[in-house]
C-alpha cells in the first residue's frame, strides 16, 4: 500500500484554499486540480509500505508528541517541472508543525523506513501541470493570508480508483 502521513483540513480552510484554487483557474483552466478531497499538508511520505508493517507506522504516529496548533498560509509559489509547473500554497514557519514533523520522521527512521532527505518545506499542492503564458501576481493568487486550527494528524492511503487518485485515511493521532 502507498502510505503518507499529513495534516488535513477543516471546510472553512479547505474554501479558501478553493478560492486560492479558483484564482489559478481563471489563469489556466486546463492544469490538474487537487480534487477537494484530496487537499493535504503531507509531513511524512513513506512510499510502498508492507501490509505487515502498518503497525510500525501507527507505533511511529503514537509516539509522536501532537498538540494543536495554527497554521497560517500566507503565500503561494511555484516549483518547475519538465514542460509545466505544479502551483502550491505554503504555511509562515511554525515551531509546532516542524518539531511534529521531525519527531515523526525520527521515529519512523527509527523503525527502518526509508524518508526523503530534503528539508521539509510545508506547503499544499493547488494544480500541477500548469502552464501559464506569464507570471501572475503572487499576492493577487493567495489573497488574504488565512489560518486553521489543527488538532491532528492522519495515516493516509493513496491508491486509484476508476483512474482517479484517492485518499483514505487509515488511522489518526490527535492532540
Amino acid at each position: 500500500m502507498r502510505l503518507f502521513i499529513a495534516v488535513r483540513f477543516d471546510a472553512e480552510t479547505q474554501a479558501h484554499i478553493l478560492d486560492v484554487q479558483g484564482r489559478l483557474w481563471n489563469l489556466d483552466q486546463h492544469a490538474s486540480f487537487t480534487r477537494l478531497e484530496n487537499l493535504h499538508l503531507t509531513l511524512v511520505f513513506l512510499g510502498e509500505v508492507r501490509p505487515e508493517r502498518l503497525n510500525a507506522v501507527k507505533q511511529a504516529m503514537l509516539r509522536t508528541h501532537i498538540e494543536p496548533m495554527d497554521l497560517t498560509f500566507d503565500r503561494v509559489g511555484r516549483f518547475r517541472q519538465r514542460d509545466s509547473e505544479l502551483w502550491w500554497i505554503g504555511l509562515r514557519l511554525n515551531p509546532t508543525l516542524e518539531r511534529i514533523q521531525g519527531e515523526l520522521s525520527r521515529h519512523l527512521a527509527a523503525e527502518n523506513f526509508p524518508l526523503e532527505t530534503r528539508a521539509f518545506q510545508p506547503h499544499l499542492t493547488l494544480a500541477r501541470r500548469v502552464l501559464l503564458p506569464r507570471k501572475p501576481d503572487r499576492a493577487a493568487l493567495l489573497g488574504d493570508p488565512f489560518s486553521t486550527h489543527v488538532k491532528q494528524i492522519s495515516l493516509m492511503e493513496s491508491s486509484r480508483l476508476k483512474g482517479k487518485l484517492v485518499y483514505t485515511e487509515r488511522f489518526v493521532v490527535a492532540g
